[in-house]
């Protein structure tokens, strides 16, 4: 089980993966909430080819994506299928599309 700081330490870690150029023209916060005790709220930001992240309820979120913080942390560190974990019932997501991209953005 991923305790809460590996669960936070993911975010910063998805900023430092940002792929610009797999990015470009997108402008989209997505919202994550992942459950469990070790879980919480956490949102990604990308504007005008840069990426921030940060912890909290994001404003006007065009993506949420809902997962147990535990499947989150598999899913991110290659221990589980992103679209294996979706078609599970594990990962869920709100716009498929941005969903799919976030792959390649970064680089998971």
């Amino acid at each position: 089980m991923a305790t809460s700081q590996e669960i936070a330490g993911i975010f910063p870690i998805m900023v430092e993966r940002f792929n610009a150029d797999k990015a470009e023209g997108l402008d989209a916060v997505i919202q994550f909430e992942l459950s469990g005790d070790n879980g919480g709220l956490f949102w990604v930001k990308i504007a005008s080819g840069a990426c921030e992240a940060g912890q909290g309820q994001a404003e006007n979120p065009q993506m949420t994506v809902k997962a147990a913080a535990d499947d989150f942390f598999s899913l991110v560190n290659g221990g589980i299928n992103p679209m294996q974990a979706f078609m599970m019932g594990k990962l869920k997501v709100s716009d498929m599309s941005l969903g799919m991209k976030m792959t390649q953005i970064f680089g998971m």
